[in-house]
């Protein structure tokens, strides 16, 4: 298939895990991909599996000063058929030892990031374009560690259906991949036998009992990228195995 072929799209997070899976298969569909991502390593694996038509380069999602350079730098390659906001940051923390910079660090991140990143390239999409926002359903879970991180996704999920409203005169669509038990480094921050604990748990309360791939949750944010979702906007889709029931 060739969904994305003319296409032009940034993909915010597009080293690892769910954003670097559907960078390249945006690439490998016809598409031009801008991706963006923190670790130098990274960034140039993801260099070396994308065509030499792509543009690579360091954005902190949480770094405001950094947003005006990725502005310019889309302004120098062309207005985006596609927006992927999948950039984010995770953390946990019980209910008494959350602080400030726990705080600030997340939302930094996952709510400011995106705000001010979509404020200043929404004049750059193209009309009939297409928004996604990569949120988790531990905006409806209730993970007693979570706190912080679910209100940052629960945020993302609002501010989806406000720009799906802002933006749809100009027929640009905006959705949310609502992301469950992935099989991603995204845990990282978690002592081994902690994380497999955690991923078995959540396992086991899925209708599918397993983890699902990054391939898995990129094609669903694909599919809401293309012109197959051209009349759908406003919505969520849940990639979980059946976890959240929505």
């Amino acid at each position: 298939m060739a969904r994305f072929e003319g296409k032009r799209l940034l993909v915010t997070g597009a080293t690892s895990g769910i954003g670097l899976a559907g960078a390249v298969r945006i690439a490998e569909e016809g598409g031009q991909v801008i991706g963006t991502g923190r670790n130098k390593e990274r960034l140039e694996a993801l260099r070396q599996r994308l065509p030499d038509s792509a543009t690579i380069m360091a954005h902190d999602a949480g770094c405001s000063a950094q947003i005006n350079a990725l502005v310019e730098q889309v302004k120098a390659v062309g207005p985006l058929d596609g927006l992927w906001l999948n950039a984010g940051y995770a953390a946990i923390k019980a209910v008494d030892e959350v602080n400030a910079d726990h705080f600030d660090t997340m939302m930094a991140a996952n709510v400011r990031g995106p705000v001010l990143l979509m404020a200043q390239l929404a004049p750059l999409l193209n009309e009939g374009a297409s928004v996604v926002l990569t949120g988790s359903t531990s905006a409806y879970e209730g993970g007693a560690m979570a706190s912080v991180y679910a209100a940052t996704k629960g945020a993302l999920l609002s501010l989806s259906r406000c720009w799906a409203s802002a933006l749809g005169e100009r027929s640009i669509r905006v959705n949310m991949l609502q992301a469950g038990p992935i099989d991603t480094d995204f845990r990282h921050f978690m002592a081994a036998k902690a994380r497999q604990a955690f991923e078995a748990d959540v396992t086991s309360r899925t209708a599918l009992k397993r983890m699902g791939s990054a391939e898995e949750a990129a094609a669903v944010a694909l599919f809401l990228l293309s012109d197959e979702s051209r009349f759908v906007t406003g919505s969520q889709y849940a990639v979980d195995g059946g976890l959240v029931m929505q």
